[in-house]
């Protein structure tokens, strides 16, 4: 048990073990570590812009930098021969969200602390950064909006606006009108609001009681995605 602890703790020499049996643990557990971080930023991912290569990357970034610092190793010279090939690489490709760089920069971290043989840190690091996630994505911490979506109301000039507001107060719980079109007689007036809804579960039912009214030509509600603003 002690000599699998300090195995974990990582060497603290300055010639680090370069064995078979360490690159092979070393790749193994950037490997675990690498799927962990990348199946964190796929369970807490949100919009549009998902894309599976760059979850894949994930992994392989973390086994590759892992496998450079053993390159590496000591060698001053050998650092900066890598980072002249490396230069001549371009990567085209541009993060959309910041929150892929961080996800990115954790990889690489992540990755260094393994090819170090900083295995405790590299574990308890990804442990801590997960629950980090975890927590932020559960409790949609940052978020400041109010308002759930926009809802489109088309109406003739015979309903009732205090009709109209009483049913929205009972659904909504915050409710700011954004616009209002005034049309010729036949299409009548188009009021836009941004709405706070008590219950997300329940916009098809505001939308049965809106339709319901007398004098409703259409009703619409676009919801927004929880992590965005609106």
């Amino acid at each position: 048990m002690s000599e699998l602890v300090h195995a974990l703790e990582g060497s603290n020499r300055w010639f680090a073990d370069y064995s078979f049996s360490s690159i092979i643990l070393s790749l193994l557990l950037s490997f675990v570590l690498g799927q962990a971080i990348a199946w964190t930023y796929a369970w807490s991912h949100s919009g549009l812009s998902y894309s599976r290569s760059f979850t894949q990357s994930l992994v392989l970034m973390t086994l590759v930098v892992s496998l450079v610092m053993f390159v590496i190793g000591n060698s001053i010279i050998t650092a900066f021969g890598l980072l002249g090939a490396l230069a001549l690489i371009r990567f085209r490709n541009v993060l959309k969200d910041t929150r892929d760089t961080v996800f990115v920069f954790i990889a690489l971290v992540i990755g260094m602390a393994v090819g170090s043989q900083r295995y405790m840190a590299a574990i308890v690091g990804t442990v801590a950064m997960t629950l980090a996630v975890v927590y932020l994505t559960t409790t949609s911490f940052g978020t400041l909006g109010r308002f759930d979506g926009y809802l489109t109301c088309r109406l003739s000039g015979g309903l009732d606006r205090a009709d109209l507001s009483r049913l929205l107060h009972r659904f909504c719980a915050a409710i700011r009108q954004v616009s209002t079109r005034q049309s010729g007689e036949e299409e009548g007036t188009e009021l836009v609001y941004q709405v706070g809804l008590r219950d997300r579960e329940r916009g098809g039912e505001l939308l049965d009681a809106l339709r319901g009214l007398p004098g409703m030509r259409h009703a619409s509600l676009v919801m927004r995605n929880e992590l965005s603003e609106v």
